[in-house]
């Protein structure tokens, strides 16, 4: 068993971490748990969380994830604790105010469960050593479909956007600017990485990693007042950029590009002004 000391760790996550790491030691369904994320890459600041993992035996693998509260109420009293509908994953916050997530694998399986670097806390069966992570492997066929919602979902949410300056229902339309800025942010998520996981869910979700920030300067102007006259240049500068991003995706995967409904949404903002 390794005890994982590490200047960055706060006192409640070091006294968390060693915990986790003695429970899964006592559990005889868990063969191996390690470090991930931010302070296993050397890069953790006072927000970083605490990315777990742990591996169990096939055999176990079943029995303990649909025991995984109880698990987890021996590290302590979890104040949240979801897994959002996501296999083999839960997100946690205890009460002493450590969080993060861990992941859950079998051991005949394990590399799927992550990706990037680890550090051993525990592996009772030698399985980790040299060990690498490959991640599971994307699927084009759904990250080909997912860019397929965005190229004509955005128009059904322009469609919102017209409606709620027209009504001039300022709150709902500066909703909607958001919206359509967040199709745009996945569209360009997908042109640094089309099989990024976020693209869609969570475009904003460590944006700052995710692609070079210049690319979405053009966005910026879109933020501003709540205010009819902005929240319409707003929504026309974010169509002509949806269409930049989109119409390159669009052909690089064989899909067809609305070019009828974006006409139609640009004459109805057209129209409002």
């Amino acid at each position: 068993m390794s005890t994982h000391k590490n200047d960055q760790f706060t006192p409640n996550q070091q006294v968390f971490l060693d915990l986790f790491t003695t429970t899964c030691q006592q559990d005889d369904r868990i063969i191996a748990a390690f470090l991930a994320g931010s302070y296993a890459r050397g890069a953790a600041d006072t927000y970083s969380d605490l990315d777990l993992g742990l591996i169990t035996t096939d055999a176990d693998f079943d029995d303990f994830y649909a025991n995984l509260k109880t698990f987890m109420h021996r590290l302590g009293e979890p104040l949240f604790l979801e897994d959002f509908g996501l296999p083999n994953i839960v997100f946690y916050i205890f009460e002493n105010g450590v969080d993060g997530e861990l992941g859950i694998g079998r051991a005949s399986q394990f590399a799927e469960m992550h990706t990037g670097p680890y550090q051993i806390l525990l592996d009772k069966r030698d399985l980790l050593t040299g060990a690498a992570f490959h991640g599971k492997q994307p699927d084009p066929t759904q990250q080909t479909e997912k860019l397929r919602r965005l190229l004509t979902w955005f128009w059904h949410e322009c469609q919102h956007l017209i409606s709620a300056l027209g009504r001039g229902q300022l709150w709902w339309a500066q909703g909607q600017i958001e919206v359509l800025r967040g199709y745009c942010i996945s569209l360009a998520r997908m042109h640094n990485n089309f099989f990024d996981e976020y693209v869609g869910e969570e475009p904003y979700f460590k944006i700052d990693e995710a692609i070079a920030l210049e690319q979405l300067s053009a966005l910026q102007p879109t933020f501003g007042p709540l205010e009819k006259g902005h929240l319409l240049k707003a929504g026309q500068a974010t169509v002509q950029i949806f269409r930049e991003l989109a119409l390159p995706l669009a052909l690089a995967n064989e899909l067809p590009y609305p070019e009828a409904l974006e006409r139609m949404m640009v004459k109805r903002l057209e129209e409002l002004v």
